[in-house]
């Protein structure tokens, strides 16, 4: 199956976060945005190194497909990420939306 380019409320949940040489730096674990106006702000990001939960701003992502997430960041970029905060995302109203969608399970 070919990957095929999907809307951002389709990013597939835990998807693989891919840097620009394609090498995959972690995996989507939430989104952040508001699914009522359809305006992306970004994912948050568990990295594959160290597992820290860092947030990656739509002006990063390049294409969202139903296989991968790609990034125009470099793997050298990685560690000036801010710190994903749910908590910051919440209060503002966006973010969270994999934990509500109907068709995904916790494991």
């Amino acid at each position: 199956m070919s990957e095929e380019q999907v809307a951002w409320t389709a990013t597939p949940y835990r998807a693989p976060v891919l840097d620009s040489a394609g090498e995959e730096i972690g995996t989507a674990e939430s989104l952040m945005g508001d699914e009522a106006e359809d305006i992306f702000h970004g994912l948050a990001v568990k990295l594959k190194h160290g597992g820290r939960m860092v947030e990656l701003t739509a002006e990063h992502i390049q294409k969202i497909t139903t296989e991968h997430v790609y990034t125009n960041l470099g793997g050298d970029q990685l560690d000036g990420l801010p710190d994903y905060k749910e908590e910051k995302w919440f209060h503002l109203g966006w973010g969270g939306i994999f934990r509500k969608h109907p068709k995904w399970e916790r494991e």
